[in-house]
């Protein structure tokens, strides 16, 4: 199935409360019109779907369906959507406080990642105090640019080193 990963990556920001329903509508569209979606009910029915409980379990099922145990790790979709927010967040689309509220839901969601510590931490205090802004945008930027690169949660925790994250600090 061509672009799954397109729609595991929106499923997942859906599921912890920030996708768009849309995307997914959307995705199963461009499926029917190149003829890709070989019979399968679930993704017409995706295509005309409308609203996040009609989506969510369509979307779900053609993910389970063609990925089944080969699905990809939430930690590794969490890095996927952290890129995306970091790019938001440099285009002014997303800020500091938008963007607490998005890492706290998702922090224990993935079980406490130790890759997330600093950056979840940093924006949370950058919301009060300024001088962790910078910090934030620190450990921002070094977490979004290795899973930009990362084709795994394996080849992202490669190449993370805590010892980085933990001098994106106050000095």
């Amino acid at each position: 199935m061509e672009q799954l990963t397109e729609l595991e990556l929106e499923c997942f920001q859906l599921r912890h409360g920030d996708g768009r329903a849309e995307r997914c509508v959307d995705w199963a569209v461009e499926r029917l019109r190149l003829d890709q979606e070989g019979d399968d009910l679930d993704i017409v029915l995706l295509a005309s779907a409308r609203g996040i409980d009609e989506v969510l379990p369509l979307a779900e099922a053609i993910i389970e369906r063609y990925r089944g145990d080969a699905r990809l790790e939430e930690q590794f979709l969490a890095g996927k959507y952290i890129v995306e927010l970091r790019a938001a967040y440099l285009d002014g689309r997303e800020s500091v406080q938008s963007l607490d509220a998005k890492f706290t839901r998702l922090y224990p969601a993935l079980g406490y990642p130790d890759w997330l510590v600093m950056l979840s931490r940093n924006c949370e205090y950058a919301t009060d105090v300024q001088d962790f802004e910078q910090p934030f945008e620190l450990e921002f930027d070094y977490i979004a640019s290795l899973w930009a690169q990362a084709e795994s949660l394996a080849a992202f925790e490669r190449e993370y080193n805590r010892q980085t994250s933990n001098c994106h600090d106050i000095k």
